[in-house]
């Protein structure tokens, strides 16, 4: 058989695969040890009541003859992406309509998916350290070229580094790409572009004719007036830019699978409607998210699901300040934790991979190597806020204590 070579080109397994299996490792070896996870973005929290009775519902008509349901369609229920369309875009003063919206399994599959919409040469620009789902789904479409691993970087991609010295906000490239992915809230580095900054990129993307992917995928945890919920509140971003907005994190859906992309019908070049494009890759490779999945979607949008859905949100960003406050009065250094539930750490002289090891071992906390996430993010470390509170407490206390080591 002749297998797709560009896989054999990625360096190791996924990242938190890599993670589970350490942590599995330390764990068969030291049973007796409790283990406080706040490594990968998983809730934590059960599904919100007025969730589950729509749930429930669903399920019960998929039992009785005359409310059965078959396939979806495969672009979505009208129902759900209708509700989206006004309670998300047009109560924002964003012209989106109900036919640009695309019902998914998720928005992990649409940000690793939409790259096929493009050419095998067109260059890729991705924010340095990012969601790895980004780089790693181009590799596996031959379009990152070769893989360095001395630099961790790949030589067809354009790296848009978010650091300190520039407080973490990417600067525009000195070389024209074709697809920019930006994530706002930035998973990993939980920092935020502020509408001004999102209408800098929007503009050259225009000048440059290139197309944003933009992941909004933790748009739910922003608290700042100034940091827009979705791009299309920028002037100008319906005729260059796609969003990605997932129920996971927002309404505890990691379980339940559930997502949508929005792709504006001006997106267009010589050659096509990127709108058209999706829809007729939707239809071809998908057969739809389940109704009983949808039914649940539209519930998150309603009185009791937006107030429920709320307090968890909130919840979790309790958690996250919880982190940030306590590790920045210990020493550490950090930022996030306000318009996002990650809190990204520096490790100082340890490498990320060095420091997990140490937190494994002396403080039996888990977290994210920052390394991870791409070249810029070595020492650096992710902690999530999707833990309990207490179990989140514990973590911060033990970590404390292992400063004063």
């Amino acid at each position: 058989m002749k297998l797709n070579g560009y896989y054999q080109k990625l360096p190791g397994s996924y990242l938190f695969s890599t993670i589970g299996n350490k942590v599995k490792a330390f764990q068969d070896e030291n049973p007796e040890v409790e283990l406080i996870r706040l490594g990968i973005g998983d809730v934590t929290l059960p599904i919100a009541p007025a969730i589950i009775k729509a749930l429930h519902e669903a399920v019960d008509e998929m039992g009785n003859g005359s409310t059965f349901h078959g396939y979806a369609p495969d672009l979505g229920y009208s129902f759900l992406r209708e509700t989206i369309a006004q309670e998300d875009y047009q109560k924002r003063n964003c012209p989106i309509e109900a036919d640009e919206i695309f019902i998914s399994d998720g928005a992990k599959s649409d940000c690793g998916n939409i790259q096929e919409l493009f050419a095998t040469d067109a260059k890729i620009a991705v924010c340095d350290p990012v969601y790895p789902v980004y780089v790693d789904s181009n590799v596996m479409a031959g379009r990152a070229g070769e893989y360095d691993p001395v630099s961790g970087t790949w030589s067809n991609v354009i790296y848009l580094p978010c650091v300190r010295e520039n407080n973490f906000i990417p600067e525009l490239p000195k070389e024209r790409p074709d697809l920019i992915y930006l994530c706002n809230p930035n998973n990993p580095t939980g920092t935020t572009l502020t509408k001004e900054q999102l209408k800098v990129w929007v503009d050259y993307a225009k000048a440059k004719e290139a197309v944003i992917l933009y992941d909004a995928a933790y748009e739910a945890y922003i608290t700042d007036p100034d940091v827009p919920h979705s791009i299309y509140e920028v002037d100008g971003a319906r005729s260059c830019a796609v969003e990605f907005r997932s129920f996971s994190k927002n309404a505890g859906f990691t379980g339940v699978r559930l997502g949508f992309t929005v792709i504006p019908k001006e997106i267009t070049s010589k050659e096509g409607s990127l709108h058209d494009m999706w829809a007729r890759r939707h239809g071809t490779k998908y057969n739809g998210a389940p109704y009983i999945q949808q039914k649940a979607g539209l519930a998150v949008y309603s009185e009791e699901g937006r107030r429920e859905v709320g307090e968890q949100v909130s919840y979790y960003m309790r958690n996250a300040r919880a982190i940030y406050e306590g590790l920045t009065e210990a020493g550490y250094e950090a930022v996030g934790g306000i318009n996002s539930p990650y809190v990204w750490l520096h490790t100082g002289t340890l490498t990320s991979w060095e420091f997990f090891d140490q937190l494994l071992t002396k403080a039996y906390v888990v977290g994210t190597p920052g390394s991870g996430f791409g070249p810029s993010g070595e020492h650096y470390f992710r902690l999530t806020g999707f833990g309990t509170y207490e179990n989140t407490v514990r973590a911060v206390e033990r970590m404390k204590r292992l400063k004063r080591l």
